[in-house]
Parts: structure tokens; sequence; C-alpha cells
């Protein structure tokens, strides 16, 4: 574990406004949701991260998912040293969907279930339902025995993307999986930001294809973290690049 990861949890513990943990929290919570259609604010996404109180107008689901969001973060934290697997899997999404009218519901949206429909990512049709235990249990298993290097991590969120074990929440559970295996590996991590959604998810789609596009893509995330989050921390050494 690197020191990037000592330092997340030293600033959880001190609760400051303005630091690296607040910073992260607020601008992954805001981005990641809302390239899934929230319509937060930056600001109103900060208001409830400091004060979990809200101004103007808001769905009630986006609101939960953005506090749901910050748990989860703080989830990724406390479970940083565990192996992936199903079990902590499931556990983030059952974080991320919790009190939402999906998870409220007597629907096929159960939090921390895996899907009992068709579903598909991009326009493209993903695995069929009956596939994905078999699937995930294939992916985390080859992901194990992998070096954990950037590219193996781009890898395994291309690969849990293409199952889209969930019915709802896959593409926020897939990032935060991508944040905490860069995290956990001395990696530089980082926040796909939706101004960049378009070529985050061309990226995706191209993936076989051409890895590059998505590799890309991300070392451009990587870069701006660097830019913007580390000279919070100059204390800290710096994680390996991509």
């Amino acid at each position: 574990m690197g020191d990037l990861l000592d330092e997340y949890r030293r600033q959880k513990r001190i609760g400051l406004e303005g630091n690296l943990y607040h910073k992260t929290q607020i601008e992954l919570a805001y981005n990641s949701n809302h390239i899934e259609g929230s319509r937060l604010t930056e600001a109103q996404t900060r208001q409830i991260f400091e004060t979990r109180t809200i101004d103007g107008p808001a769905r009630i689901d986006d609101v939960w998912e953005a506090a749901n969001h910050f748990r989860l973060f703080d989830l990724v934290l406390d479970t940083a040293e565990e192996p992936l697997s199903i079990d902590l899997v499931k556990r983030f999404h059952r974080t991320l969907k919790a009190n939402t009218d999906q998870a409220l519901s007597d629907s096929i949206y159960e939090p921390g279930a895996f899907k009992t429909l068709p579903n598909e990512v991009g326009g493209m049709l993903t695995v069929e339902p009956e596939k994905v235990a078999v699937c995930m249990d294939d992916l985390l298993s080859s992901y194990a025995e992998t070096r954990k290097t950037f590219e193996a991590v781009i890898g395994l969120h291309h690969r849990f993307e293409r199952i889209h074990p969930f019915q709802d929440g896959n593409g926020r559970v897939g990032r935060i999986i991508m944040f905490r295996e860069c995290l956990a590996n001395d990696i530089v991590p980082f926040v796909v930001r939706d101004d960049m959604k378009a070529y985050y998810y061309r990226g995706l789609s191209k993936y076989d294809e051409e890895p590059g596009w998505l590799l890309d893509t991300c070392r451009s995330f990587q870069d701006d973290f660097v830019a913007r989050f580390l000279p919070l921390v100059p204390h800290v050494k710096p994680p390996r690049a991509g």
C-alpha cells in the first residue's frame, strides 16, 4: 500500500475542509454521478458533503446517490487491503444504491444483486444475466493473478463494464473500483471527468480493437490528478504513473 492511501485515511480521520480527501470526495461523486445523468451541480454536491443540506431544486435519488457515493469512497479506503471479490463488489453496489427509489421498490433493482434482465452499455449488449456470476468469477480470478499495473487496472475496468453485472449503477461501481485498484497498488488514481465522457466511452467501446484510446484517455486523467490533486500533499511520495 502506498503513501497516498495512508494520507487519504489520515485526512478522513481529521475531517478538515479543502484537503485532498475533501476535494476527491466531491469531484469523484459529482463527475461519476453526472456521467450517469445526475442533475446536481458541483456546488450542490459540495454542499451535501459539507453540510448534509442542499439549496435549490434536486431529485431525491440524485441527493441519495451523492451521499451514498461519499460513503462508498470511505468504504473503498477502509477495504483497500482486501482482495477484490464478488462479495466486496456487491457491497460497493449496495452502498451506492441504498435508500434510492430502486432500492425501496419491489423491482429488479435490488442493491447488491446481479442483474436478472439483459442490459446494455453504449448501445452494445452485455453479458447475459445467467452468465454474470461465472464471468465475474473468471474476471476477478484472472485479475488476482496478474501483476497490478496501470494497464491491468484499465483492462479490469473494460471487462467489468462489458459484463455489466448489475441492473443499474455499473459505471459508478466500475469507476470507483478503478480508483481503488490504482490507490491500493500505488498507481496514480484519477477522476473520470464528465466533460471528457465522450472520449471515455469511445475508449471503452473500441478497447478490443484499439486499447490505446482508453489507456491514453485515462493517462490524461492521471495528468490532471497529478497537476491538481497531488500539490495538496507535497509531503507524500508520488505514486507510479500509467
